[in-house]
This record gives structure tokens, C-alpha cells and sequence, in this order.
């Protein structure tokens, strides 16, 4: 497959779902498409350095995440704090529940705009978990951490949701 046929390929199988992965991580559709762009070239420029240790999209993830979130901490955008004791006061039935599939239109609203509350970490976390149905051990993978580690910011994350969603009145 010449050069061109492959970086074509590349994009068709891949631009979508690492962009809706980038979007949320950045919340501007214009930069996302700059940094998703960013991220093809970096990943087909680097090419032969895959090796095969994780799935190619992990791999691609993982460039494309680790590009969001570069992007991200040179914006220095505030998040929300919540003190710990506030989320550690959260039960773990309560916030393990709160990402469960729903039709509901406005918890699915209220929950978006919860997400935005967080900080790029867990945005990316929350986002390749749930939306991305990543495993935990891609996820880790592709954010570079622990399986262990994820599983516990993930719980986190959960928690500070359900916490914003209470502060708004709604749960």
C-alpha cells in the first residue's frame, strides 16, 4: 500500500473516535480537529516506533491523549475544588451508579456540563472509560498509569460528579 493509501486508511478507521475522545477532553471542536490532526502526524511520522505491545488504537489513543492533555495544561484553565472530606463523604453505591446508561435527556445534560467541572485527568479518564468503552488496562495504557491507579481515580472522578451534581440541585 503506497504512502498515501495508508495515511488515508489511517484516518477514515480512526479520525472519528479519537476525536469524540479529544473533544471531550478539550471542549472546543476547533481545537480539537487541530490537535487531532496533530496527533496523525505525530503517530504516522512515528510509525516505526510502534511495537506492537498494545493495540494500535491504544497506541493512537494514547498519542492523541497525551496531545489533549499537553494542550490542556498549557491553557492553565481552573477546575473546580471540592474539599476531601466532601468526596470521600460520598457513598460508593451512590457515585458508582451515577455513569450507568440512561435515556434521560436532562441527567445526560446535567452530567455533561458536571464533566466539564473536572480536571483534564479525569476528563480523559471518565471519557475513555465510558464513552470509548475502554478496559481499565487500556486506559492505563494509554494515560500511562497503573491499572490500580485508574481504577482509583476513576472512582474519584466518580465521586466529584456526584458531588457537582448535588451542588446543582441535582443527583
Amino acid at each position: 500500500m503506497e504512502r498515501r493509501s495508508c495515511f488515508r486508511f489511517f484516518l477514515e478507521r480512526y479520525s472519528r473516535p479519537v476525536y469524540v475522545l479529544v473533544v471531550q477532553i478539550v471542549s472546543s471542536p476547533e481545537d480539537a480537529e487541530e490537535i487531532v490532526q496533530d496527533s496523525f502526524l505525530k503517530a504516522f511520522r512515528s510509525l516505526s516506533g510502534y511495537r506492537n505491545e498494545s493495540t494500535f488504537s491504544t497506541w493512537l489513543y494514547r498519542i492523541a491523549c497525551n496531545q489533549a492533555l499537553s494542550f490542556m495544561r498549557k491553557r492553565k484553565q481552573e477546575f473546580l475544588y471540592i474539599e476531601e472530606n466532601t468526596i470521600n463523604n460520598v457513598p460508593d453505591e451512590k457515585a458508582d451508579t451515577l455513569l450507568l446508561p440512561t435515556n434521560d435527556e436532562e441527567r445526560i445534560m446535567h452530567l455533561t456540563r458536571a464533566i466539564e467541572k473536572l480536571n483534564v485527568e479525569e476528563k480523559a479518564i471518565i471519557t475513555l472509560f465510558y464513552y470509548e468503552e475502554k478496559s481499565i488496562e487500556e486506559v492505563a495504557l494509554i494515560m500511562n498509569f497503573t491499572a490500580a491507579n485508574v481504577k482509583v481515580k476513576l472512582h474519584r472522578a466518580r465521586k466529584k460528579l456526584y458531588v457537582i451534581l448535588n451542588t446543582q440541585g441535582y443527583e
